[in-house]
């Protein structure tokens, strides 16, 4: 199985809504496109404050980011992720596609066997730049990294 983890961006709508359509943000929107092109298995947000959301899951408008939170926090954030994770997917055997910040997927990768970062060190004008190019068609290409 293929599984995207995007994460959430401060950029929000000010109401409730489905996860995918309550950020509003031009990078969340390019992540979520680019996402969906890879034919995965399933695509979540990994958000600050609900930590592994799918993306039609009705939710409330929040102000919470990881870059605030204490190591510990994020740590516990991270178990909770994983333990989500674990009731549908095999952490050892699928392939996980990280769209997310380094602090958003720091504590989870040493749990995740099969993962990818494709867009792993850029800035956000790179990042965007890449989606761009991505969805009109220029072939863009990563590894999957398996972890022994």
């Amino acid at each position: 199985m293929k599984v995207v983890l995007i994460s959430c961006v401060s950029k929000k709508k000010d109401y409730p809504c489905k996860a995918v359509e309550l950020y509003d943000s031009t990078l969340f929107k390019s992540a979520y496109e680019y996402a969906k092109r890879q034919n995965p298995d399933q695509i979540f947000i990994l958000s600050a404050k609900y930590g592994l959301l799918k993306i039609d899951e009705i939710i409330e408008p929040y102000n919470e980011t990881l870059n605030a939170k204490s190591i510990y926090e994020c740590k516990t954030w991270a178990e909770a992720v994983i333990r989500n994770l674990r009731e549908n997917y095999d952490l050892q055997n699928d392939e996980f596609v990280f769209l997310a910040g380094d602090r958003y997927r720091k504590y989870l990768l040493p749990y995740i066997k099969n993962f990818s970062i494709p867009l792993e060190g850029l800035p956000i004008g790179k990042q965007l730049k890449y989606y761009k190019d991505n969805l009109r068609g220029a072939k863009v290409e990563w590894t999957v990294r398996n972890i022994t």
